[in-house]
C-alpha cells in the first residue's frame, strides 16, 4: 500500500464524486416534479409516471449507443477518462436549460425531452466514473471507493428534494401552495451552470487517463460472448432492472399515496420530507455499509455501525428543520433504521446472504404496509423499503460478474443498460394506482393505490430468490464466492 501509484487519490476522487452527487440530486429532484406536473398538467399517476420513464429510459439508450460506438473505436482509449466524462455534463447542461423553453412553453412533452437529455448526459458519466473510481488507488480497496461515492450520491438524493421543494414551494410559514411551472426555471439555471462549471473543472483536474490497451482491446473483441453461457448474468440483468425499478417506483408512486384520503391528503408542497426520508434510507444504508472502508477493530466497526446511522439520520432530521419542515411523525423511524442493523449484521459480508435477507426484509416491510390498519405506520413501512435497498446494487452486481473474467467490461455495460427498470416498473405500478379513477372502491378493503405496493412487493422477492439461488449457480461452475459486496459496498 505504501507504493504511490496504488494510494488512493484523494485529490482527484474527490472531484469524481461531485459527479455522484450530482446523479442523486437531480434523481430525487424527479420525485417532486412528478407530483408537481400531475397537478400542473392534469396527468393520470401512469402518465406522471413518464417522468421517471424518460430519465431512466435515456440511462438505456445512452448505454447502448455507448457499446455500439465502442464495437468501433474504444472511446475512453481515444478521448480519454476526463473529455468523455466532461462531454457528459456538457450534455446534462443542455439538459438542464431546456427546462427554461419547456416551463415557457408548458409543454409536457418538452419536460420529458429536457429530462431525456440530462440523463443522456448521465450514462455517459455512469459508464465512465464507475470504472474510473475503481482505478483511483488499490483495486483492493475499489468497491469501498465506490461504496464512498454511492453514499455521496444519496447525500444528494437526500438534500436534492429538500432544496428543490424550498425553490418551488418556499419554505415555513410562508409557503406557496399554488403551482407555478416558472419557478422550475431558475433552479435548473443553476444546475445546468453547474455541471458547465464541473466539466471545466473536470478537464482541468489531474484525472489521469488509461494506458493505451489497442491490442488487448481488438483481441478480445472478436472473441465471442454469448450471455446465455452465464446464467449468474442473465438472471443478474433481470436483477438490476427489478432492481432499479424497485427502488425508484416506490418512491415515484408515494406522493399519489399520501394524496389518498386513507394516508391524510398530504399535498405537493408538504411531500418534500418524505422524499428525503426514503432517499435519506439508502444514505443510512449506504453510510453504514461503506464503514467497513476503515481498517478499525471489531468493536470500533460494530460501534461505527450504530454511530453512522446515527449521524446520517441526523442529517436528514437537520435538513428537514432547516427547510421548517414538521418531522416530529420521523422520530419512530430509528426502529427501522435498528432492524436494517440487525439484518445487516446477520448479512455479514456474504453477497448472496445479503442479497436474500434483505429481499426477505423487504418484502415483509411491503406486506407490512400493505395489512397494516394504520396509515401512520403503513407509510413508513414502505418508505423503509428504501434501507433494504440501499445497498443490493453491490451484491447484484457482484454476483452477476463472477466467473466473467476477461468479458466482466462487457457484462458491465450490459448491466447498466438494465437500469431501464427505473422507467419501467413505475408505469406498471402507476397503471394500477389509475384503477381507483374508474374504480373507486378499491381492493380488499384498501385503495387501488395502496394496493399498488404488491409491485414493490414482488421486485423483494425477486431479488431474495436471486441471493438465494445464484451462488448456487456458481457453486456448480467451481466458484467458491463467499467473500462479497453485501455489506462492505
Amino acid at each position: 500500500m505504501s507504493s504511490e501509484n496504488v494510494q488512493t487519490k484523494w485529490g482527484q476522487f474527490i472531484s469524481l464524486i461531485i459527479v455522484f452527487f450530482f446523479w442523486g440530486f437531480v434523481g430525487s429532484a424527479n420525485d417532486i416534479l412528478i407530483p408537481v406536473f400531475k397537478k400542473v398538467f392534469t396527468l393520470s399517476q401512469v402518465q406522471s409516471q413518464l417522468v421517471a420513464w424518460a430519465f431512466y429510459a435515456a440511462y438505456f439508450v445512452g448505454s447502448v449507443i455507448f457499446f455500439l460506438v465502442s464495437l468501433k473505436v474504444d472511446v475512453l482509449q481515444k478521448f480519454g477518462y476526463k473529455k468523455t466524462l466532461s462531454a457528459g455534463l456538457l450534455l446534462s447542461a443542455v439538459g438542464s436549460f431546456l427546462f427554461i423553453p419547456a416551463a415557457t412553453m408548458e409543454s409536457f412533452p418538452f419536460f420529458l425531452t429536457a429530462l431525456f437529455t440530462v440523463g443522456l448526459g448521465f450514462s455517459i458519466q455512469q459508464i465512465v466514473a464507475n470504472p474510473l473510481a475503481i482505478k483511483m488507488g488499490s483495486p483492493a480497496t475499489g468497491a469501498h471507493r465506490l461504496t464512498l461515492a454511492g453514499g455521496i450520491n444519496s447525500f444528494g438524493t437526500t438534500i436534492g428534494a429538500i432544496l428543490l421543494g424550498i425553490a418551488l414551494f418556499g419554505m415555513g410559514d410562508n409557503k406557496n401552495t399554488s403551482l407555478s411551472l416558472e419557478d422550475i426555471k431558475l433552479p435548473f439555471i443553476i444546475l445546468g451552470l453547474a455541471f458547465i462549471v464541473v466539466a471545466i473543472f473536470m478537464n482541468f483536474s489531474k484525472i489521469e487517463d488509461p494506458a493505451k490497451e489497442e491490442e488487448e482491446v481488438v483481441k478480445v473483441a472478436h472473441e465471442k460472448f454469448n450471455i446465455l453461457d452465464y446464467p449468474q448474468l442473465y438472471l443478474g440483468m433481470l436483477g438490476i432492472f427489478i432492481y432499479v425499478g424497485t427502488e425508484v417506483t416506490i418512491i415515484s408512486n408515494l406522493p399519489a399515496l399520501l394524496h389518498t384520503a386513507e394516508f391524510g391528503n398530504v399535498l405537493e408542497d408538504a411531500i418534500a420530507p418524505f422524499i428525503a426520508l426514503y432517499w435519506g434510507s439508502l444514505m443510512i444504508g449506504r453510510w453504514n455499509g461503506g464503514v467497513n472502508v476503515f481498517n478499525t477493530s471489531n468493536l470500533v466497526n460494530t460501534a461505527l455501525k450504530f454511530i453512522v446511522p446515527a449521524v446520517a439520520f441526523g442529517v436528514i432530521i437537520g435538513a428537514n428543520i432547516f427547510a421548517a419542515h414538521d418531522v416530529s411523525a420521523f422520530y419512530i423511524y430509528p426502529i427501522w433504521i435498528l432492524l436494517f442493523i440487525a439484518v445487516s449484521f446477520v448479512g455479514g459480508k456474504n453477497a448472496g446472504k445479503t442479497l436474500m435477507l434483505f429481499g426477505i426484509s423487504g418484502l415483509l416491510m411491503m406486506l407490512a404496509g400493505l395489512v397494516c390498519p394504520s396509515p401512520e405506520i403503513a407509510k413508513f413501512f414502505f418508505i423503509s423499503g428504501g434501507l433494504f435497498l440501499s445497498i443490493m446494487w453491490p451484491s447484484i452486481f457482484d454476483l452477476a460478474i463472477a466467473g466473467l473474467g476477461k468479458n466482466t467490461g462487457k457484462a458491465s455495460s450490459f448491466l447498466i443498460m438494465m437500469i431501464l427498470g427505473g422507467g419501467v416498473i413505475p408505469l406498471v405500478q402507476g397503471s394500477i394506482c389509475d384503477i381507483d379513477i374508474t374504480s373507486p372502491g378499491g381492493i380488499f378493503g384498501i385503495t387501488w393505490t395502496h394496493f399498488s405496493y404488491i409491485v414493490p412487493l414482488l421486485g423483494f422477492a425477486y431479488l431474495g430468490f436471486y441471493g438465494f439461488y445464484c451462488p448456487k449457480i456458481l457453486k456448480r461452475q467451481g466458484i467458491n464466492h463467499v467473500e462479497g459486496g453485501g455489506g462492505g459496498h
